[in-house]
């Protein structure tokens, strides 16, 4: 009876034996050794089975024993086998230690067996002594794998650390579901992860379900355990209950030492906390002291701060995601200006995550920013498709969603065509989209596509042939996409033998680079190939339709400076004329137009040399193509307005300037400014500003009336162009000084226009329309019209040109502000209300509150234009430091207003407190002798007073030497009497020998 149930005890521990061996997928080397033990443990039973007990007693005590240590191995086996095995994996070191103690617990039941009860042979007796002597000696080592403790770490930190990032938590995913046997394939991933969160509901213990849901938390932020719906629900839950406003950063961010936001905190010894990067580069200096507290400081004391990290990564993350959401309405704004700044950072951000790019798509920018890839702007298609590329690399979606949205693969294609850095995004683009195979029929369809990869394939940059290449062979499987790339890979060398073909051939071959979209090497290279000349010649022939596509191709191969050059010297001007001209081809106007224009722009490129010869050589040329303007449609009239702005750029322009007026073109230019055609009138708006740089001339006398003026006005207050609006104030301030004309400004409310730009002074992005009203205002504020003066002073112009003084972005508008400034002051001595004062008193009257220090009478801005009452001296004295002369010359001009006549000695006291003095005897060492010939008149007055001669005199000695060395005849001069004040000259006199 006791044999039969050892025989069942055997039975059942190499049933547990199977289940270790062949169930088990983790842990699979210590259920190796797990299930050897066992094995020893059947085979032990089973050879007690044949023998005959004597002590049955003490026999089924033993086994009894055993059996519950089965029990216990087989219950572990079975969780084992059955189990999550993410969990399992979790729980390593918790099953290695049941293991062990399962082990020894069977070692210790096998010790139970009393052999001597056995009615055995003494061989048999002695391998069952052997067995289990093995058994209880055989102390099994069970142990962790490395894999297992990489994940167990890399969890520990994720915990510690709080982390969130999702490349972390999907890496560590994946790292589990290799080391266990889960399949990779999102759906199963996602499977498992949701049996793993369900297993955990069970456990019993607190700490250790409280530490599963932490662990829960941190790799549920992996991608393929969250639904694309789920991630976006979490997100705008989250970004909805942020509010719209940024978190400005708590005072414990920034680092003591840089003054910037931490990203790697540590905490010292003494308590305080400081980016690791700069704590340590303060230790390698040989630093050893606490920056703060100054106590000892060691590199080993610094721990990392790892609350106030996660905290700064959380304000950080916050004001990312307000930020994102935020800045639609600037990037879909019309205002290049506006568009610019929050593309880059859309840019910068997208670049650094995965998890920004993410919210990017959630906030639906792809349809945006595919939109922007249609810009004018270089600079926005560029941020635009390193945006797109940043997001193609992420997800097919992502791919799909750009690729199908706004016509995006067309413009992508332009790209290619365009310059070296634009070209190389346009390719990567091309790249990931085309990872895809059924948006390659998107990408080789569109036109041009081909041509233009074989092209770049053939290119001398290695790293653009190699993505080309490697585009082409992903678009390859098309039976048109190869008859597209053969016919590209010849094109070349087919080009030069095709134009000596016949005309039918050169008609196809004319048309073929008409429609290509080319880079500006491409164009060049085909110049260099001769491809201009056979084109002009094209253009001689009778057949219309020759020369349509010769024109056709022209324009497109002018856009290049230096073919539109070479075209130039070739003759083409006579040819393009002609057509022009020609009404039966009226249909072919605008392309000659274009090419014209192309034609105009190379010459005022940086290509062009003084001695290149001019598009328009005489007059005649000037008028036969102004007179078109009058009479073509807007297209061709804005093209043709376009080319004059070229041509007055060029080294002719002048000339071409010169003889625009002589033929009246200011009366054409006028009435188109009148226009309701945007384009045609914003061209000439700029054409006639153009026209006034040259100064006064009669003919804007004659054209430019009320009816004008009161149009330029308008332009500038309704217009959302920054370069039309201040070509039109352009016009205004360039237009004859002479009352009448200033009058008619008046009337029109061009001065109230002008103060409306320079009120906007902070408009950074209408920086050149503050510069042409500060030139405007300089007419109104002559001191020969004393009403115009006050009514700039009553309108608060005066505060805005002292802040423009410190604040104007241009030295023009600096100088020209200075100018207003001095022109003003001229008029405060007359306008300064008298005061009474008792010569006993007079001193003490001139410092009196409401007396002004130089006028020595009641002042103010409005009634007397005081520079002093204005706050204006300091910053005029600041500007006398600019690099820029003429600037330096205004603001010295309006200072040296206040020491003009019985007001010297009261204007040079006021000069010297606002520390003027010096900073006028540094413009000494000028370069601009008309503004070293002023500096040395005010120093002979200033010097005029003993204590100001006293007190500056050395300071000016060396510079007025060295004038009266190297300066011009009149300097020398005037330094001479100057040094003569000081006392000087018969001290030196060697020093001026020959100078006399």
């Amino acid at each position: 009876m006791e044999n039969h149930k050892v025989s069942e005890s055997a039975e059942s521990v190499f049933q547990v034996v199977g289940l270790a061996r062949e169930v088990v997928l983790i842990q699979k080397e210590n259920f190796k050794k797990f299930s050897g033990l066992l094995e020893r443990t059947a085979v032990f039973l089973q050879e007690i089975s044949k023998l005959k007990v004597k002590d049955v007693e003490s026999v089924s005590l033993a086994l009894e024993g055993l059996k519950l240590e089965v029990q216990v191995a087989k219950q572990l086996v079975s969780e084992c086998s059955k189990g999550n095995k993410i969990y399992l994996l979790l729980s390593c070191k918790r099953i290695v230690e049941k293991l062990e103690s399962s082990s020894k617990s069977i070692s210790r039941a096998m010790a139970m067996f009393p052999l001597e009860s056995l009615d055995v042979c003494t061989e048999i007796n002695q391998r069952l002594v052997e067995l289990k002597k093995n058994m209880e000696d055989d102390q099994c080592e069970y142990r962790v794998s490395a894999v297992e403790e990489e994940i167990l770490h890399k969890i520990e930190t994720g915990l510690e650390e709080r982390t969130a990032d999702r490349s972390y938590a999907s890496n560590l995913l994946l790292r589990i579901a290799e080391s266990v046997g889960i399949s990779t394939e999102e759906s199963e991933m996602k499977k498992e992860f949701d049996d793993f969160k369900n297993e955990i509901e069970h456990i019993e213990s607190r700490s250790e379900a409280l530490r599963m849901e932490q662990i829960i938390l941190l790799l549920g932020n992996a991608d393929m355990v969250t639904t694309p719906k789920e991630k976006e629900m979490m997100y705008f839950t989250k970004r909805n209950s942020l509010g719209r406003q940024l978190l400005e950063p708590l005072q414990s961010f920034y680092c003591p030492i840089t003054g910037d936001i931490m990203t790697d905190p540590v905490e010292t010894s003494s308590g305080f906390t400081f980016e690791r990067e700069a704590l340590e580069k303060w230790l390698a200096l040989g630093n050893s002291l606490c920056p703060l507290t100054k106590t000892p400081l060691s590199k080993l004391s610094l721990r990392p701060n790892k609350t106030l990290r996660q905290s700064i990564e959380e304000w950080r993350s916050r004001n990312i995601m307000i930020t994102i959401a935020s800045m639609k309405p600037d990037i879909q704004s019309r205002d290049e200006q506006e568009v610019l700044p929050s593309l880059k950072t859309l840019d910068e951000l997208c670049e650094k995550s995965e998890l920004h790019r993410e919210w990017v798509v959630m906030e639906e920018y792809i349809p945006i920013i595919t939109g922007l890839l249609r810009a004018k702007n270089s600079e926005i298609r560029l941020h635009a498709l390193a945006i797109l590329c940043s997001l193609a690399k992420d997800k097919d979606d992502n791919k799909e969603g750009i690729a199908y949205s706004n016509d995006s693969i067309r413009y992508v294609v332009c790209s290619l065509a365009r310059k070296v850095e634009e070209s190389m995004l346009a390719l990567q683009l091309l790249l990931e989209l085309s990872r895809i195979i059924h948006l390659r029929n998107l990408i080789g369809g569109a036109q041009g596509c081909i041509l233009l990869l074989v092209t770049l394939a053939n290119s001398d940059d290695a790293q653009a042939s190699e993505y080309a290449h490697e585009l082409l062979d992903s678009l390859a499987f098309l039976d048109e996409n190869v008859v597209q790339m053969a016919r590209a890979k010849f094109f070349r060398p087919l080009l030069q033998r095709l134009f000596e073909g016949p005309v039918s051939i050169q008609v196809i071959m004319a048309d073929t680079l008409a429609d290509l979209e080319l880079t500006d090497h491409d164009k060049q290279c085909l110049s260099r190939d001769g491809a201009l000349k056979p084109l002009l010649q094209m253009l001689q022939l009778s057949d219309t339709e020759v020369k349509t596509v010769a024109v056709r191709a022209l324009e497109n191969l002018s856009g290049v400076a230096a073919n539109g050059l070479q075209l130039i010297k070739e003759g083409a001007k006579n040819p393009l004329f002609e057509l022009l001209f020609c009404h039966v081809l009226s249909k072919l106007r605008q392309h000659v137009a274009k090419t014209i224009m192309h034609l105009a722009m190379s010459t005022a490129s940086p290509e062009a040399s003084e001695d290149q010869i001019p598009l328009l050589e005489t007059e005649e040329d000037v008028f036969k193509l102004f007179s078109l303007v009058s009479y073509t449609k807007p297209d061709t009239q804005e093209t043709l307005l376009l080319t004059f702005h070229a041509l007055c750029k060029s080294p002719s322009g002048f000339d071409i300037r010169r003889d625009l007026r002589q033929i009246s073109a200011v009366k054409v230019l006028v009435h188109l400014c009148e226009l309701d055609e945007l384009g045609v009138r914003e061209n000439a708006v700029k054409l006639l500003y153009y026209l006034t740089e040259d100064g006064d001339h009669p003919t804007f006398e004659e054209h430019v009336n009320t009816r004008c003026i009161t149009t330029l006005v308008k332009i500038i207050k309704s217009s959302d162009k920054e370069e039309e609006k201040a070509a039109a104030m352009g016009i205004i301030s360039h237009l004859p000084h002479n009352s009448q004309m200033s009058q008619d400004l008046l009337e029109c409310g061009a001065l109230e226009v002008i103060f409306d730009c320079l009120k906007n002074i902070n408009a950074s992005h209408e920086k050149e329309v503050v510069e042409k009203a500060a030139e405007a205002l300089c007419r109104f504020t002559a001191p020969t019209n004393l009403e115009w003066q006050k009514r700039v002073a009553e309108a608060g112009i005066i505060p805005v040109l002292v802040k423009l003084l410190a604040s104007g972005t241009t030295p023009i508008t600096k100088t020209n502000a200075a100018i207003s400034l001095k022109q003003l002051s001229e008029s405060s001595s007359d306008l300064s209300v008298p005061v009474k004062i008792s010569r006993l008193l007079g001193c003490c009257f001139a410092a009196s509150e409401g007396i002004c220090a130089v006028h020595v009478g009641i002042c103010s801005i409005e009634t007397s234009f005081c520079l002093l009452e204005a706050n204006a001296v300091r910053p005029l004295v600041m500007l006398l430091g600019e690099a820029d002369a003429g600037a330096c010359e205004a603001s010295l001009d309006a200072i040296l207003s206040l020491i003009e006549d019985v007001k010297l000695q009261n204007g040079c006291k006021v000069l010297e407190e606002a520390g003027a003095i010096l900073p006028i005897i540094k413009l000494l060492n000028s370069s601009c002798s008309t503004l070293q010939e002023k500096t040395l008149g005010a120093l002979q007055r200033i010097f005029r007073l003993v204590d100001f001669k006293t007190r500056y005199g050395k300071s000016a000695q060396m510079s007025l030497v060295d004038i009266t060395q190297r300066g011009s005849s009149n300097t020398k001069s005037m330094a001479a009497k100057i040094l003569a004040q000081l006392n000087v000259l018969n001290e030196q006199s060697s020093f001026f020998d020959g100078n006399a």
